[in-house]
């Protein structure tokens, strides 16, 4: 706490005051941590004194293609020519980063892996699993959870624990993703199906602990996105799920697995919501890096497998039964118009999208996290 203060004091953070009539003080507190290193051992112990603000959402954003610079920002007019804020702060040069927020990051000449190996091995850890069977795949088969069915958990904090570790550990896995989406349905009330369903997939996670996402140094900065549907495939909802993957070059940067917000009347509507709400993930996309001065050449490749959303997205012919979906339709169809977006199709087997809205076969699914950039190893 003391080398805190005289950090927060060297750098001139703030200036002591009296409070100005009409002024609130926000409040402050000390949070403390155990920081290891990627072998379990306690590296140090850190005290940080924080404001007491609203929460706010953080982004991590992993770039290993290219080195990133920074100018000095507006109105510092301390920055001079070559590396100064060594000088001008408290600075400790850590090297190369090898572990940042329970993640840890592998290098080589040819990329960098990230993956959660000490995270998945403290789940084990704390659920009594350290020595289970592991499992070949992450959900378990033929199996579908429902709000009303299996005995309630006197204790629901400790499958909501897991669930909260599962979405952490989605960071690096995307080969969960769908499995997470479906357990994390049932936080308010679990019952024994849900944490006999979890507990499958930290068996599956104990058989494929050194897996990790693979970002190769040789691609190209071209975007790429599939998208895919499971209609109506929520037992007690009747909602259909939203899968999407999206690539810079051949590197995974962005997934998700999610449930409509309404119901679909058909497949080729739960597809092309769902291709939708991919545009807009991709023209997200696009936007940081423009900011971050790269340039993407467009259209950007879509691929879906549904013919029928395929035609709509190309020739969208509104009647009865599609009129509704006029402002998918259009936002869709906009982004096609301008060259910024090309919707392709693509055989369901080859559907990366499939892992993120399904349970598949081991085969399938191993197949298609190799292709997702997940490995057991950084290759050499």
């Amino acid at each position: 706490m003391k080398a805190e203060l005289k950090a927060l004091h060297d750098n001139e953070t703030w200036e002591l005051v009296s409070l100005p009539a009409g002024k609130r003080a926000i409040d402050s507190k000390w949070e403390y941590k155990v920081k290891f290193t990627p072998e379990g051992q306690v590296d140090k112990l850190k005290a940080r004194l924080v404001a007491r603000v609203r929460h706010q959402q953080c982004i991590l954003t992993w770039v290993s293609k290219e080195e990133v610079y920074m100018k000095p920002p507006k109105g510092y007019t301390e920055a001079q020519e070559g590396q100064g804020l060594d000088e001008a702060f408290t600075v400790k040069d850590l090297g190369e980063m090898r572990y940042f927020l329970g993640i840890e990051v592998a290098r080589n000449s040819q990329g960098t892996m990230l993956n959660q190996r000490k995270f998945i091995l403290d789940i084990l850890q704390s659920t009594g699993m350290e020595g289970c069977k592991p499992s070949r795949f992450p959900f378990p088969k033929n199996v579908k959870l429902s709000t009303d069915q299996g005995e309630i958990l006197p204790d629901p904090e400790t499958y909501r624990s897991i669930i909260g570790k599962l979405l952490y550990l989605n960071l690096t896995r995307p080969d969960i993703s769908y499995s997470v989406q479906q357990l994390s349905q049932f936080m308010s009330e679990p019952r024994k199906p849900h944490l006999q369903a979890a507990t499958h997939v930290i068996k599956y996670l104990a058989g494929t602990i050194d897996w990790g996402l693979y970002y190769s140094i040789p691609s190209s900065l071209t975007l790429t996105a599939f998208c895919d549907s499971d209609w109506g495939s929520c037992a007690f909802s009747a909602r259909s799920l939203t899968g999407y993957c999206v690539f810079l070059g051949n590197s995974l940067i962005s997934w998700k697995t999610k449930k409509q917000k309404t119901v679909s009347k058909s497949s080729t509507e739960a597809e092309y919501r769902c291709m939708s709400q991919t545009t807009s993930e991709i023209v997200w996309i696009h936007g940081i890096l423009e900011d971050l001065g790269l340039h993407i050449p467009t259209p950007i490749d879509l691929f879906c497998d549904n013919k029928s959303a395929n035609h709509l997205a190309h020739n969208p012919i509104f009647h009865e039964r599609t009129k509704h979906l006029k402002v998918d339709c259009h936002y869709v169809r906009d982004h096609i118009q301008e060259g910024f977006l090309k919707v392709l199709h693509i055989k369901s087997f080859l559907q990366l999208a499939d892992l993120m809205t399904k349970s598949l076969s081991e085969q399938h699914h191993n197949h298609l996290s190799f292709k997702l950039g997940l490995v057991p190893s950084a290759p050499t």
